[in-house]
């Protein structure tokens, strides 16, 4: 699908200042379909804004059919442009991302489903995706009942509460407020999610009632869907796979209108697989029952025909056509070796 890229600047207002922030779109374009209507995708980066890794991830996602918009996440304190993936890039992100308040970073996310539900070819179904500090903001996007489904991608700073001006944040007390469907993915090497943060996260999504699937990636560290710089983290394997979890629930569950969702609170039968068996006398055997043979018992006569026959097993006819067949293709082959390789007549 082809790919259209703008950028929109919207005004933003967090802790009593005014201001403005960018975000950039990424929308599928169908020739001949002007007026083509499609789900909405935020999509908030890692700790260097919108890079070129995170620019590729979201034509990816906008190719399959979705309307990207990827904020500057840091729009209070810089421009929009990208942090170079370097030391000093790395030391400003992370001393911005916890310069900026949480009430910026929420504002951020409010403005950015704004503005997608604003655009005439939206469909009104949105979702949200992201990595590293992008994944936890994705996490906070969903506390908006307007997010049908996200997407996190080793998202940082939830299991710790740190997030955000006085590294004291609200996250895991507000996954109640969760109304969509959640994929949480990291790596089992993950030094930034350590094994103790992620079993918190998981224990605390079960217990506020998130509908959520968990996938721990064996062997992958941090940023390892990060094609660009990632200092022998990427892995392209596995990042087609979890591609594919997340095509699996948006497509589910933004294409699809699945009406609100009801909690039947039933239980899931418990099935057995059960084994036909066919016995000698052509009886089916299933659970310690036997059904007869339709046509009664051998050896009776029905209404005046003559009395059954014994037919042969189908085990013989079987093992007589086989010989058959394995004696006919022994006697061609003898017979081209013959017209091939003629004995020479001393």
């Amino acid at each position: 699908m082809l790919i259209k890229e703008s950028h929109i600047d919207v005004p933003t207002k967090a802790d009593g200042v005014e201001g403005s922030m960018r975000i950039f779109l990424f929308h599928p374009s169908i020739p001949g379909y002007p007026n083509a209507k499609f789900p909405g995708v935020a999509l908030f980066s890692e700790i260097y804004q919108v890079t070129g890794p995170v620019a590729r991830f979201a034509r990816s996602i906008a190719s399959a059919g979705y309307i990207v918009a990827a904020p500057s996440s840091y729009h209070d304190f810089v421009p929009s442009d990208p942090l170079a993936y370097d030391v000093p890039g790395t030391d400003l992100g992370n001393e911005l991302k916890i310069k900026k308040t949480l009430e910026s970073y929420d504002a951020d996310s409010t403005a950015t489903i704004d503005a997608l539900l604003a655009l005439p070819t939206c469909t009104g179904r949105i979702g949200a995706t992201g990595m590293c500090l992008g994944g936890h903001l994705a996490i906070r996007c969903a506390l908006d009942p307007r997010v049908s489904a996200a997407v996190a991608y080793f998202a940082t700073d939830v299991h710790s509460a740190t997030l955000g001006a006085g590294k004291s944040d609200d996250t895991l007390k507000r996954f109640k407020e969760i109304k969509g469907e959640l994929v949480c993915i990291h790596g089992t090497l993950d030094t930034h999610v350590p094994p103790e943060g992620r079993d918190k996260i998981r224990l605390a999504l079960r217990e506020a009632g998130v509908v959520f699937s968990w996938y721990e990636v064996a062997g992958a560290q941090h940023a390892f869907i990060r094609d660009e710089l990632s200092k022998g983290r990427y892995d392209a394997s596995v990042t087609r796979v979890c591609w594919g979890m997340l095509e699996e629930v948006f497509g589910r569950v933004l294409r699809t209108d699945l009406g609100e969702r009801v909690d039947d609170g039933g239980k899931v039968e418990h099935v057995l697989d059960k084994i036909d068996l066919l016995d000698s006398n052509n009886e089916q055997v299933d659970s310690g029952h036997v059904n007869k043979d339709r046509t009664g018992d051998k050896g009776k006569e029905k209404d005046g025909q003559d009395e059954e026959t014994d037919s042969p097993s189908p085990l013989l006819l079987i093992t007589v056509t086989v010989t058959t067949t394995a004696i006919v293709i022994a006697a061609v082959t003898a017979t081209c070796r013959s017209y091939l390789h003629p004995r020479q007549v001393v």
